[in-house]
């Protein structure tokens, strides 16, 4: 397989988590259930168009879904991203 290859595991993960926004709100969504408002505030410098096209993307790709009670959910995909996560948090504390 090559790195243009769209069928690659590897380069559709790496489209999944192109920017910075997916990994944080998978961190927040990982604690539990929040409110938009809840994750606007969590994420500091995203703008309320960004957030809401993200989250709308994430429902997109199954990764989340929004409660009747209006909370965001992490999904059993969603969910799947946990080792990611910890990775990231690990490497960030060691190496940045």
């Amino acid at each position: 397989m090559t790195t243009t290859d769209k069928e690659c595991p590897m380069h559709k993960t790496a489209l999944l988590l192109s920017d910075p926004w997916t990994m944080l709100l998978m961190r927040d969504l990982l604690t539990g259930p929040r409110r938009f408002c809840d994750l606007e505030r969590s994420l500091v410098g995203i703008s309320t168009r960004t957030l809401t096209l993200k989250l709308k993307k994430l429902e997109e790709e199954r990764m989340l879904k929004k409660s009747k009670e209006g909370t965001y959910v992490i999904t059993r995909k969603g969910k799947g991203l946990a080792p990611v996560e910890r990775a990231m948090r690990r490497y960030g504390e060691k190496y940045l």
